[in-house]
């Protein structure tokens, strides 16, 4: 099954926590000092918030699936896209292990569509984006502080001339 996922940079995680909590009527399933996290079933979300210096805002949508067989079926739809994906394998992001694929949107809104492996002890940081077999790099949105974690860091432009 499906849920979605909303990530929000916040710059007072304190004050966010209390007003989502009274928003959603439960406590953060997950907090840690720069990040909290409400796994709701009604409505079936995975909401996440963090400050780690970025700019306040949306930092990006997506749909946590419950099975890598789920994850293949979302990869497969991506395809149908016109859109570059992204993926990622084992990725170490907000507390969690997962495999990703990442894609923007054409209003450039990155979507993250991943399966959490496990829980681990760190936010973490996303793995580099890697070439494909052409050595094109995969445009993604720009965090605004490629230090944070969650979106794939974009340090490399799509270099047309090898590309598309």
């Amino acid at each position: 099954m499906k849920r979605f996922h909303i990530h929000i940079v916040v710059d007072n995680l304190p004050q966010n926590i209390q007003y989502y909590s009274a928003l959603f009527a439960a406590q953060p399933t997950v907090t840690k000092d720069d990040y909290a996290k409400w796994m709701l079933e009604d409505p079936r979300i995975n909401f996440a918030i963090s400050q780690r210096g970025a700019k306040p805002g949306l930092n990006h949508l997506g749909l946590q699936v419950d099975s890598a067989e789920e994850l293949a079926e979302v990869h497969q739809r991506l395809q149908s896209l016109p859109a570059d994906i992204i993926e990622q394998k084992e990725a170490a992001c907000c507390y969690a292990k997962s495999d990703k694929y990442w894609v923007n949107d054409p209003q450039g809104i990155a979507w993250e569509s991943f399966h959490t492996l496990d829980a681990i002890p760190v936010y973490g940081e996303d793995n580099e984006p890697k070439p494909d077999d052409s050595g094109c790099y995969f445009p993604v949105a720009n965090t605004g502080n490629s230090s944070v974690c969650c979106k794939p860091k974009e340090t490399h432009q799509l270099n047309t001339s090898k590309c598309c």
